[in-house]
């Protein structure tokens, strides 16, 4: 075994990969939901189809019916045919193991569970200036573009999604309108061209859908996915607010863009077998961009039937984007890994909630927060104030303000709270609950100084790390100590943003060293866009407010962002492939915030690093013109799987389109043509170079000269050739190669860049050099 020295790395030694959570029992005879990948050219003949082989296979191996109604067909859920091949089937595990030796099956994964990872940002993003133009022109004939949404489904009544002087959709689009309770056909438009609702695994798992208490159809009442879906591509609405929060007008990133809603998570969650057949729809409708802000766990590239499919859509031509998970500030906390997928992390905008706290010593301290109501505090009045926690940097049930925690002695005061085990509002229920008057959330040091606002049901400010301590400090050595809270709206222009959350899940990706991740971030913290009809903004059951607009927080709100630019980039570059869009974002993404310094990290208000932000902010103006770009196609990334130390029953589940084999063209894994250049010193000593090769390709002016800038380290000497690249109308595509020489070994790995100018284009590739050691 080898580890990462270093204390960044301790985690290095016990963690070889997340395992998804299995939707599976111990009972060898209890039939399960599994996914069954095939290979396609594998079917015989006397088969005049996919499904009628797959029915027959099934039945080949299936044990009597317990139940009469327990048939064959009954036992089949899904067939997948497109970015997938397979079926999904509910199988016990002896029919699975004699499944596994039938002709043709290439692998058999459980049924997992993934969970949600869960305005301004045009104008925050140079999408729109201050006088109201436009960087991307609006011209609908740009942007035939669709993307599809796999998340909690789409509220069609929002304004957000208004299909108004939109040219008729796409004959290529061969999606559809599912229907059912809520939803029928005349919901769909020119904007929301499809919707789909995929539940079939779900219910195998969990049971019928209560259709009384939810929507068996694309409606969306829990509000995730239609915020999501207007954060990619909603059109534009003046006056758009939460509670008078964040008033403006509110746009997607792409308005001009369709939108395919795929509704796969429920109220319990949301199962792989419908995502993976969601995935391979959407794949056959059409969609050119597929926008996915769910996580599980990470497992290897050919157990994770996500990976599996996205690999699928990204053979057809699909942009694949998804969200890093909010497990940070954790290091090795990423979802979504894959080198063919677009691995989005959360940042801040440069707009703020803030609101105060004056103590009874007169003291203000700042936080933030979206409530407004009726029970506003007297700002001329003090409070009694309370924590009942200690000094103990060690949070407790109480100090958190769980359920059942808080006695009568929190009545009428405002109670101090710890974040942590519940959700932010929920603990703001818990106090008015017990007759709290207010709520202060108090980060811990996982949090450290980010603020994430909340619309809390009685008037609660949350407040960093270093004010929360001042706080329960006086509380807790003062009989008599008193506060009261302020709320001051809205307030753009804050300085230093953007700046990574410290939700936001972290590097290293132990999946592939030198595949860096996450690739990039973008606004994720306090987002506004549409919301449910179904429920109040608090997400809370005893909240009865109604708004059209909410403001989230999450990873789940940056993917979005992502996902809607690489739309904007599809529209004017239709030819590009996904590579070549996440190259153009990856390269041209920025590193300094608003004051000219390095990224900083929420969680330690010290720099942040790419293991935090990856290749930096996502810059879509820049993107649309990017210089250069490294590209990779399917066999590419399929000669990278080959340095990946699979045996040929395990590559073979990513040879849907053809019978590829390793063509061994990658040296090592770092010679994947990735924007991002990771060079990995093993923990033999006698290596003292590493060398990796990269190609780029011209897509600005034909004839241009670029040379090499590149960032000093103190472990190694880097050295690139040619240091000068030369493009002409015939040379598009040139290659260099770039030498690491081991100068010292650090114990912590160093961080740079290496950036192509030409006077007019930048093109900046993150740096990463690790050395292992032996454990």
């Amino acid at each position: 075994m080898v580890r990462i020295s270093g204390k960044w790395w301790v985690f290095v030694s016990t963690f070889l990969f997340i395992t998804l959570v299995s939707c599976t029992s111990n009972s060898p005879s209890t039939k399960k939901t599994y996914i069954v990948q095939v290979d396609k050219w594998a079917k015989p003949e006397e088969f005049s189809d996919h499904k009628q082989w797959y029915t027959s296979m099934i039945k080949s191996v299936a044990s009597k019916p317990e139940k009469e109604e327990d048939s064959d067909n009954e036992r089949m859920l899904y067939t997948y045919q497109t970015a997938f091949q397979g079926v999904a089937a509910q199988l016990s595990e002896e029919e699975v193991e004699m499944l596994q030796q039938q002709h043709g099956v290439l692998a058999v994964f459980p049924e997992t569970v993934y969970q949600l990872h869960t305005t301004r940002s045009p104008m925050f993003l140079g999408l729109e200036r201050e006088d109201g133009m436009r960087v991307y022109s609006d011209k609908i004939s740009d942007h035939d573009v669709i993307v599809g949404v796999l998340d909690t489904g789409i509220w069609p009544e929002s304004p957000s999604f208004n299909d108004t002087s939109m040219r008729p959709v796409p004959a290529h689009w061969k999606g559809t309108c599912d229907i059912g309770r809520g939803f029928t056909k005349h919901h769909c438009n020119r904007k929301i061209v499809g919707a789909r609702a995929f539940y079939r695994g779900y219910e195998a798992a969990s049971g019928k859908i209560n259709e009384q208490e939810e929507y068996k159809s694309p409606r969306d009442q829990d509000g995730h996915g239609t915020h999501t879906a207007a954060t990619v591509a909603g059109a534009p609405v003046q006056g758009a607010n939460l509670l008078g929060y964040a008033y403006g007008t509110a746009r997607g990133m792409a308005p001009g863009a369709r939108i395919a809603a795929y509704k796969v998570c429920w109220v319990g969650g949301c199962f792989s077998s419908d995502i993976l057949s969601a995935v391979d729809q959407a794949v056959a409708d059409g969609v050119n961009v597929l926008s996915i802000s769910l996580g599980g766990g990470v497992s290897s590239y050919h157990r994770d039937s996500l990976s599996i499919a996205a690999f699928g859509a990204m053979e057809m031509g699909v942009f694949v984007s998804c969200s890093a998970g909010n497990g940070g500030p954790d290091p090795i906390s990423l979802t979504n890994v894959s080198p063919w997928v677009t691995t989005v992390g959360a940042s801040t905008m440069d707009r703020d909630f803030p609101a105060t706290i004056k103590l009874g010593t007169g003291k203000y301290l700042t936080g933030a927060s979206l409530y407004k109501g009726q029970r506003n505090l007297s700002t001329k009045k003090q409070y009694p104030l309370i924590y009942q926690g200690s000094n103990s940097t060690i949070p407790t049930p109480s100090s958190m303000c769980l359920e059942g925690t808080l006695g009568r002695s929190v009545a009428g005061k405002i109670v101090v709270c710890d974040r942590g085990i519940s959700p932010r509002v929920q603990k703001g229920q818990v106090v008015k609950n017990a007759g709290g008057v207010g709520m202060i959330l108090s980060n811990t040091a996982a949090n450290g100084e980010e603020l994430v606002a909340d619309c809390h049901l009685l008037p609660a400010i949350a407040v960093g790390e270093t004010a929360g301590k001042i706080i329960k400090q006086y509380a807790t050595t003062n009989r008599n100590a008193t506060a009261t809270l302020a709320f001051l709206g809205t307030k753009l222009g804050i300085r230093p943003s953007p700046v990574v959350a410290a939700f936001s899940s972290r590097g290293p990706n132990l999946l592939s060293l030198e595949i860096l991740k996450p690739d990039l971030v973008a606004p994720g913290v306090n987002i506004l866009a549409a919301w449910t009809g179904d429920l109040g903004p608090s997400s809370l059951p005893t909240d009865h407010r109604k708004t059209k607009f909410n403001i989230l927080s999450g990873t789940s709100m940056s993917c979005p962002h992502v996902s809607g630019i690489a739309a904007l980039l599809k529209s004017k570059h239709p030819d590009w492939s996904p590579a070549a869009i996440k190259s153009a974002l990856m390269t041209t993404a920025y590193i300094h915030d608003n004051t000219n310094k390095p990224l900083i990290d929420a969680s330690t208000a010290g720099p942040s690093t790419p293991y935090d932000h990856g290749a930096g902010h996502v810059n879509p103006v820049k993107a649309l013109d990017p210089g250069l770009i490294y590209d990779i196609g399917a066999q590419d990334y399929f000669d990278f799987l080959c340095t990946q130390g699979l045996e040929p029953s395990q590559l073979v589940v990513f040879e849907k389109f053809s019978k590829r084999t390793c063509r061994h063209s990658l040296r090592n894994p770092g010679d994947l043509n990735y924007p991002a250049i990771s060079a990995v010193f093993p923990e033999t000593a006698n290596v003292t170079v590493v060398t990796l090769y990269r190609t780029v390709t011209n897509v600005g002016p034909p004839v241009s000269s670029y040379h090499v800038a590149i960032s000093p380290f103190e472990g190694a000497v880097v050295k690139v050739e040619p240091s000068r690249l030369n493009f002409n109308g015939k040379r598009k595509k040139l290659s260099y190669r770039i030498t690491f020489t081991k100068k010292s070994r650090k114990t912590v790995p160093e961080f740079g860049s290496l950036i192509w100018k030409d006077g007019l284009h930048m093109v900046r590739s993150p740096i990463m050099i690790t050395w292992l050691s032996a454990v």
